[in-house]
């Protein structure tokens, strides 16, 4: 099963063509001004090279945060357009859980910046499931919480390839969404909002 998986929640933005766990190519996106202006030219360009349509893609997924409001929303609308337009399915990967994916120990606790002294973290199994929620917190706090012997990862990598093969399992489990059912993992509400109500 192919699958187009798109990463825009940080500046090491990627995209990525997987076919069931298999990473096909992988590419780094430029950052310099957003993702929105030349995520759709990077994907045509993909496709082109590997001989492929979108008609080709059988399944979509998108990090699906935490991370920027406009870097999570860039991807995930993106991810849920095309299917939408293909009437495919979507999935939507955290991705502190695409983080884990890379880990080699039993417990793995990912961690990104969330800004204003934070981070957002999280804690997975060597299959990828949640032994602690994601949270929003400072990083020594977090750090006390953590089970022993786990394995901290906060290296920036791409992270495309490894969503595509997280959703390869999704899809084949049965859980994909229609577009619609997709939704954003914030963990911290927006800026917009948080200041939104510090004023009213």
């Amino acid at each position: 099963m192919k699958i187009l998986a798109i990463d825009t929640t940080s500046k090491l933005g990627s995209i990525a063509i997987t076919d069931s766990e298999r990473v096909i190519e992988e590419v780094v996106l430029p950052s310099g001004d957003g993702f929105d202006h030349v995520l759709f030219g990077e994907i045509e360009s993909l496709l082109s090279r590997l001989s492929l349509q979108l008609a080709d893609i059988e399944g979509f997924a998108a990090a699906s945060g935490p991370g920027t409001f406009t870097g999570v929303r860039v991807g995930l609308a993106a991810a849920k357009g095309l299917a939408e337009a293909t009437s495919r399915k979507v999935v939507g990967v955290s991705n502190l859980k695409a983080m884990a994916d890379f880990g080699t120990r039993p417990l793995r606790a990912p961690w990104i910046d969330a800004r204003r002294g934070e981070i957002y973290g999280g804690v997975y199994s060597a299959t990828l499931e949640p032994v602690q929620d994601e949270v929003v917190m400072k990083y020594d706090v977090w750090l006390a919480s953590l089970p022993a012997d786990v394995e901290i990862l906060s290296a920036p990598r791409p992270l495309a390839g490894a969503i595509g093969r997280i959703a390869a399992r999704e899809f084949a489990a049965g859980r994909a969404l229609d577009p619609a059912g997709v939704d954003a993992n914030y963990v911290r509400r927006c800026d917009a909002e948080m200041m939104w109500k510090d004023v009213r």
